[in-house]
């Protein structure tokens, strides 16, 4: 299949960008600086890969100003390279549209409320009162239980999971396995057996969100799980029960929030960090990755936690010494209280 084609004048104009080169210049898809080829766009946002420019066979890359200076081909000139490229290459990802309905093999109960332009592919459930809004759509496999709402716009790509009271906000995307509105863990103890807690809150997730593959968001015990708009989260994430996330936050793979944790606007949690239950993030705050989170976060600022990898033998000997750490600054606090 022959792929539309853009000129280089006509991106410039379209994305508010400096054209230096030629204008007529044809794109028709984008890729590496290392892969991309004459009629494909690449961009150079790390200056780490400045010197891939050197043998760039790409039609057209997108840089910053000082990157371009002699440079010999076609350029977009941007002052982030990396947003520039993000919106260029909406224009190459050629995603099938839906068609409005209902596929037959798919189970509505008769109180549901389906938008007649929303889609509903094979295999989908839908449980009682729940609601999918105008231009969202069901991908195939998907299971959507009791009391849930699928804001105008939304995507559950295939094989997503809404267990019960789960609202989602206009344009959200939810790619596959996710599961949102699961029992939260909560426990009692009582007389050496747990009890289980009902968890008769929900879930809200605000509007242009994205959830990853095989994340999970447990729905809140009395008050609602929340993540406010534009909450981007990686697969394989753990939000746990009356957790609350701050608009336009993003966290990696793997990072996992504790129930009754609060994390702030405009955060960014590197994988496989963990959050522990009942703290408080301020907003701007970066966690960088694997680290533990054991205490609020006040101060904007970046903050981390564990030892960086070394070899087996160094970090034995290292582990080994941060035992002694107690009895040594003990041993130095005596010292200096002795009298000269």
């Amino acid at each position: 299949m022959s792929m539309p084609q853009h000129t280089a004048a006509a991106l410039a104009e379209r994305f508010d960008l400096i054209l230096r080169g030629d204008g007529d210049r044809r794109i028709d898809g984008v890729a590496t600086l290392a892969r991309a080829g004459a009629s494909q766009l690449a961009f150079l946002a790390n200056p780490r890969y400045r010197s891939q420019l050197a043998d760039c066979n790409a039609g057209l890359v997108v840089m910053r100003e000082e990157d371009s200076e002699g440079y010999a081909g076609d350029a977009l000139i941007a002052k982030d390279p990396y947003s520039a490229f993000a919106k260029l290459a909406t224009v190459f990802d050629h995603r099938p549209a839906f068609a409005p309905g209902i596929h037959p093999s798919a189970a509505i109960d008769p109180s549901a409320e389906i938008a007649p332009d929303a889609g509903i592919a094979a295999f989908v459930s839908i449980g009682p009162r729940s609601r999918v809004d105008a231009g969202a759509y069901i991908g195939p496999g998907c299971i959507i239980g009791d009391d849930c709402v699928i804001g105008a716009g939304s995507e559950l790509t295939a094989r997503v999971t809404l267990v019960r009271r789960v609202r989602l906000g206009r344009r959200v995307l939810i790619h596959p396995g996710a599961v949102l509105g699961a029992d939260g863990f909560g426990l009692a103890m009582e007389h050496g057996h747990w009890l289980k807690v009902p968890q008769l809150g929900g879930v809200t997730i605000g509007d242009d969100c994205e959830i990853g593959a095989n994340t999970t968001i447990d729905r809140g015990a009395l008050d609602d799980t929340v993540l406010e708009e534009d909450v981007r989260l990686d697969n394989q994430i753990q939000i746990g029960h009356n957790a609350r996330i701050g608009a336009h936050t993003a966290m990696a793979g793997c990072s996992a929030v504790a129930g009754s944790a609060t994390i702030g606007r405009y955060c960014l949690i590197g994988g496989g960090a963990g959050i522990l239950g009942h703290l408080e993030v301020c907003d701007r705050v970066v966690v960088t990755a694997m680290s533990l989170v054991t205490s609020s976060i006040r101060e904007p600022g970046e903050y981390s936690s564990g030892t960086p990898l070394m070899d087996n033998r160094s970090w034995r000997k290292s582990a080994a010494r941060f035992k002694q750490l107690d009895a040594l600054a003990r041993d130095i606090g005596g010292r200096n209280k002795e009298p000269r």
